[in-house]
């Protein structure tokens, strides 16, 4: 089965880890990083580490599954290149700005949280 996941992966944490390990036993696992552009344009600000160094970050932390930058100007881009089975998003996050459930190829599921009063990625920023 191909797993779909995206998101931006800013200071990878336990949270980030449970989410992924969810989505590794689901089958096989394509991320979508958000790109630096996106995340500005999506959140108002852009990630404390550049695209390229959350994009190896991923991969040294999980070297078996498929990281890929973000399209910056099509959300659905990629995952109309992808393919599919089902698409997981984290508990706390929506579809992106535009996008709605009938607009994907395939099914989508929320995973839960882990920890979200500790571990969340807002509450983790650094100043």
């Amino acid at each position: 089965m191909r797993v779909l996941v995206c998101g931006t992966f800013d200071h990878l944490h336990p949270g980030h880890m449970f989410f992924l390990r969810k989505a590794f036993r689901r089958g096989e696992l394509f991320v979508i990083i958000a790109r630096d552009t996106t995340v500005r344009r999506v959140k108002g600000v852009l990630p404390q580490e550049t695209e390229d160094v959350r994009l190896d970050n991923l991969r040294k932390a999980f070297p078996n599954l498929h990281p890929l930058l973000g399209n910056p100007e099509d959300f659905l881009a990629s995952v109309r290149s992808l393919q599919p089975d089902i698409i997981l998003l984290g508990y706390d996050q929506c579809l992106p700005p535009g996008i709605r459930e009938v607009d994907l190829p395939c099914p989508f599921e929320r995973l839960p949280a882990f920890h979200p009063e500790k571990y969340k990625s807002s509450l983790i920023r650094c100043p």
